[in-house]
């Protein structure tokens, strides 16, 4: 049975003083999807930007799902601009794609990897991108001198 999709507009809002952007779920989660808490989920925004996430209580009255910034980048807009949502649960395993010579590290040294695999799908996926990033400027120099 296909997921249930759900369609709303919400407005992009500010998270107090950062640069960081919310949309309020104006449903409830409880009903919709029978849980109170987080809830995976994946989404289309403006019909051409996908994003997998959650909805969060976050001390507010309702769930929220956050823009990160480059779903704002691709979107070309900010705070205060609209944007409509269309969302489903996501139910499929969340898996971070480790390169070859991290996972030859990671061979090498279980301890590590039992480590990283015993943390949620959101660190994972920032440490793998934080090595990803740290290593970049290095190959490029390797790649511009060959």
């Amino acid at each position: 049975m296909p997921f249930k999709t759900i369609e709303f507009t919400a407005l992009i809002q500010q998270n107090g003083e950062m640069n960081a952007a919310f949309v309020e779920f104006p449903f409830s989660t409880e009903e919709l999807f029978n849980k109170k808490g987080q809830v995976k989920i994946k989404a289309l925004f403006d019909d051409k930007v996908e994003y997998r996430g959650s909805l969060v209580k976050m001390k507010t009255d309702c769930h929220i799902l956050g823009l990160t910034q480059e779903v704002r980048k691709q979107l070309g807009k900010t705070f205060g601009d609209q944007v409509s949502v269309s969302l489903i649960e996501d139910k499929e395993e969340r898996i971070v794609e480790i390169a070859d010579d991290i996972a030859s590290v990671f061979n090498a040294n279980p301890e590590v990897k039992a480590l990283f695999d015993a943390m949620s799908y959101t660190h994972r996926k920032e440490y793998i991108r934080w090595i990803e990033e740290a290593r970049k400027p290095e190959q490029e120099k390797t790649e511009r001198s060959k």
